[in-house]
């Protein structure tokens, strides 16, 4: 593919679109200054290394914040136009910085700069940005410069999706192999796909079933079907797979279950994905005793993340609950995260925020990871998805192969991103992770108790479409609040599905009060989508009414989304 021909300049030049100062009517553009961070996050007690690769300069100069507080400054020469930047972090996780890069001349002028985003964890799970791989055919040469692509994005999990030789038979016969819709593929590239992503630390989990079988298995065991109330067994697709019976202790479970064990003792894969495909809800096993699914699918997910867990100190459980189904009982059972992939009738902006709120709370606090499918030319629908997801506190499944984004439910069909949209999608993922602490980590949702607190002169901010109002999304840490402000004025509908050829209404100079109960420290702002994703601290006055105590203060600017932090005296 020609896409493959183009990875290299990609990380080098694509990666570069974003992050650079603005400069002066008529002047020449600045250099493009590229920083790729070493890995997708470090671990407590690990250095922090960025490689900078500019054109021209003899020296850069980096500053490191947390949020608004700078905690170290950097310098390195610039040799052969690149430079290594390294530090080392305090052990403190999770905690999510700022990179600022400079470009000096031989007179300590600045000729370029750009902005990056890192964070320390102790593991990937805690901010878990989960992407996807879905080309695994012999030969693949770019598995270097594909894991460089992920860590500059921050992606510290992948999803190996389709890799299997079987449904029923994961680990292939003999290497290379065709998948069961003779796509060619090989566990040389596989394997050597997990190893490029360790060494970034970027979790490799493979993609499997809870009931897929060929039709061939089925045949040598007709009784581990799940079957319709006719005694006919249920099919997906057209003859493609036949449902099997996961319940505990039946045949197929088990069968399954070895292959998972088979697959940790063979590969060094982090864990295991598991699918579901949204129906059948029930049925009935061979002799005829009904099968609840919702109650089947928690049993096998506690099973097999007992067995992941045997199996990997760190490993990973995650399940698919494909259209939001059935979240009340698998979000509480031994899995790491919540994933859900939306569907109807979750069709408008906001029933994102909706459904991630209960996940939140049904998993007890575990992250959740959405799969929402839209193709990078809806550019206004992924900005306005991801900046409900992200301001929720949650995850968003659709970066991994380079230059790519999810588009469909089968990831071989991905979109490609054209510049502009890496750019955009590159500022989008370093303020997730410079304002994690603010965003998700460690923060609640508020939103019902909170929300009413705010409101814009002249701005609608109450209702619960996505048309014709700013809505604001609150979350609650230690000693502060965060609003973030989405903008879905000026809509023509607000469905994320439906492609949106114009984006909001630009906001400009808005008046905002916030009813407060307790003194404010400090306000500021950040947005992904300003040139500079660094917090602006605002003014704010304080006042007092018959309701209460309240400050005013103003945001100059509202594209898409503009996030509010307020920081409380006594930091409670």
């Amino acid at each position: 593919m020609t896409r493959r021909l183009t990875i290299l300049l990609g990380v080098m030049i694509l990666l570069s679109a974003g992050g650079l100062t603005a400069m002066p009517v008529h002047a020449q553009p600045a250099p493009a200054v590229t920083i790729l961070p070493g890995k997708a996050f470090f671990r407590p007690g690990e250095p922090a290394t960025f490689e900078i690769l500019a054109p021209v300069g003899v020296r850069v100069e980096a500053t490191v914040t947390h949020l608004l507080d700078v905690v170290a400054t950097l310098d390195a020469p610039l040799e052969g136009g690149r430079a290594v930047l390294r530090w080392q972090p305090p052990a403190e996780a999770p905690r999510g910085y700022g990179l600022a890069v400079r470009v000096l001349d031989a007179d300590r002028a600045e000729i370029a700069a750009a902005e990056s985003a890192f964070d320390v964890l102790e593991s990937w799970l805690q901010a878990p940005r989960y992407g996807f791989l879905s080309e695994f055919q012999p030969g693949r040469d770019d598995t270097e410069a594909a894991m460089a692509w992920a860590a500059r994005y921050h992606l510290n999990g992948l999803q190996f999706y389709d890799w299997q030789y079987r449904h029923e038979q994961l680990l292939p016969p003999a290497d290379p192999y065709a998948d069961l819709l003779g796509r060619r593929m090989s566990l040389a590239t596989v394997t050597a796909l997990i190893d490029a992503a360790h060494a970034r630390n970027i979790a490799a989990m493979p993609y499997t079933a809870i009931y897929g079988a060929s039709p061939a298995f089925y045949q040598q065991h007709p009784d581990w079907a799940l079957f319709q109330a006719d005694g006919v067994p249920f099919v997906f697709g057209d003859n493609f797979l036949m449902i099997m019976d996961p319940s505990p202790g039946s045949p197929w479970a088990e069968h399954l279950l070895d292959q998972f064990a088979q697959v940790l003792d063979q590969t060094a894969f982090d864990g295991i994905h598991l699918d579901q495909y949204g129906a059948p809800k029930a049925g009935r096993n061979r002799a005829g005793e009904p099968v609840d699914l919702a109650e089947v699918f928690p049993a096998f997910i506690d099973a097999s993340a007992a067995l992941v867990r045997e199996k990997r100190e760190d490993g990973a459980m995650i399940f698919n609950a494909v259209g939001n189904w059935p979240v009340e009982t698998v979000a509480p059972s031994d899995q790491d995260a919540v994933y859900i992939e939306v569907w109807p009738p979750y069709r408008d902006f906001l029933d994102l925020h909706r459904i991630i709120v209960q996940a939140q709370d049904l998993g007890g606090g575990k992250p959740v990871i959405i799969a929402a499918y839209i193709h990078p030319n809806n550019a206004h629908n992924v900005r306005l998805a991801n900046a409900v997801i992200f301001a929720s506190g949650a995850y968003h499944l659709e970066l991994g192969e380079p230059g790519a984004m999810l588009a469909d439910p089968y990831f071989p069909q991905f979109g490609q991103m054209n510049e502009a949209m890496q750019a955009t999608m590159q500022r989008a993922y370093d303020f997730l992770v410079r304002y994690e602490e603010v965003l998700g980590v460690g923060t609640r949702d508020t939103t019902e108790a909170r929300a009413g607190a705010l409101a814009i002169e002249g701005v609608r901010t109450d209702g619960t479409l996505s048309k014709n109002r700013v809505a604001v999304i609150v979350r609650q840490g230690p000693g502060r609040e965060t609003f973030s402000l989405v903008n879905f004025m000026g809509l023509a509908h607000g469905k994320w599905l439906e492609t949106l050829f114009q984006g909001p209404e630009p906001l400009r100079d808005l008046a905002v009060t916030l009813r407060v109960d307790r003194p404010v420290a400090r306000v500021w702002l950040a947005s992904p989508d300003a040139d500079s994703i660094a917090p602006q601290p605002a003014a704010f006055e304080t006042g007092e009414d018959e309701t209460g105590a309240f400050i005013r203060f103003t945001v100059p600017r509202l594209d898409y989304w503009t996030m509010v932090v307020v920081d409380y005296e006594g930091g409670e």
